[in-house]
């Protein structure tokens, strides 16, 4: 089985990573205690690599191929880059598990003792469908397709609350998109939004495993959607997978977050992987004219505010907003 070949060369590949290079690094720091989580962040270590060799080796070319507008602001974009190392290589992930991981578990903990537990989404799906989760692919995309909903409903949510709001349009503020931009998040948003998916795969019992690889397949495509690059499916395949022209106009100025006129919050084509939440919601927009990306308020007759140039005045920048100091 080639999902299975792929599965056993991936371990392998996390065990040397881990035994060479990880393991020797967390002794010498003192780490022999968290030698397990260890492993783990070695894993997404390595989905990480993967992400970026993938970017790097396809979508880049892609960009150059077709792209939709010339890059203005390269220091933007390297900007960006570094949000997607420090994203991809798992270090927001290594704050999640000191920060705010214990906690979590300890209310699991407390939860399990009060008689209360997740459930086995493939346990409630198999009755439905006989013999649908025992193969790995079929139950890795009822996963892919559940996250993919909840996604959805959090990318929503980011643009329908004013304290969201501010930190997100960290993201919608970059006016040169390109593959890079997808991980361009104020970092009290990413934690926000990873916890969450977290607790969510905890509550519906998906495997370590299949979390890892829904993350790795959804995080590409978002890659793809982000990038700098002409291209949709045609009439049929933008209602069924996220193209590029579908999301651009997601981060399109006055389009695709102000559905309800100038300054107001809501929008179109929330859509991280699957553009059928929106349909079935009612904000898809197919338009293959988006427009220039950004967000109105920048501009100079709007008041050009200042989202930063550099990462820490993006980061200082989004909580001075949150807390409407800027």
């Amino acid at each position: 089985m080639m999902i299975d070949l792929l599965t056993d060369i991936f371990a392998r590949v996390q065990q040397q990573l881990f035994e060479v290079v990880v393991q020797p690094l967390m002794f010498a720091l003192g780490g022999a205690s968290l030698l397990e989580d260890g492993f783990a962040a070695t894993g997404w270590l390595l989905v990480g690599l993967l992400q970026i060799a993938v970017m790097l080796l396809l979508i880049a070319p892609l960009e150059r191929w077709r792209p939709v507008q010339r890059i203005a602001d390269r220091q933007a974009v390297r900007v960006d880059v570094a949000y997607t190392l420090l994203h991809r290589l798992g270090l927001v992930r290594v704050g999640l598990f000191f920060a705010v991981d214990p906690l979590w578990d300890a209310l699991w903990g407390w939860l399990a003792v009060q008689g209360v537990s997740g459930f086995q989404l493939d346990a409630l799906v198999a009755p439905l469908w006989p013999g649908v989760t025992d193969a790995a692919l079929a139950g890795f995309l009822v996963y892919l397709v559940v996250f993919d909903l909840a996604d959805y409903l959090l990318h929503r949510a980011q643009h329908q609350f004013n304290w969201w709001w501010a930190l997100h349009a960290l993201h919608h503020s970059q006016r040169d998109m390109t593959m890079w931009s997808d991980s361009r998040n104020h970092l009290l948003d990413m934690v926000i939004v990873d916890m969450l998916l977290v607790q969510l795969g905890h509550l519906i019992g998906v495997a370590p495993g299949q979390f890892v690889a829904v993350v790795a397949c959804t995080q590409l495509v978002e890659n793809l959607s982000h990038a700098n690059l002409r291209l949709h499916f045609g009439a049929l395949g933008n209602r069924l997978l996220v193209s590029p022209a579908f999301h651009r106009l997601h981060h399109s100025m006055g389009l695709g977050h102000e559905s309800a006129g100038r300054g107001t919050l809501g929008g179109h084509n929330f859509g991280v992987l699957l553009p059928w939440w929106d349909q079935l919601f009612g904000t898809a927009n197919f338009r293959t004219d988006p427009g220039p990306t950004g967000i109105r308020d920048q501009l100079s007759q709007e008041g050009a505010r200042d989202y930063g140039r550099g990462f820490w005045a993006q980061q200082r920048l989004g909580l001075l907003r949150l807390i409407g100091r800027a």
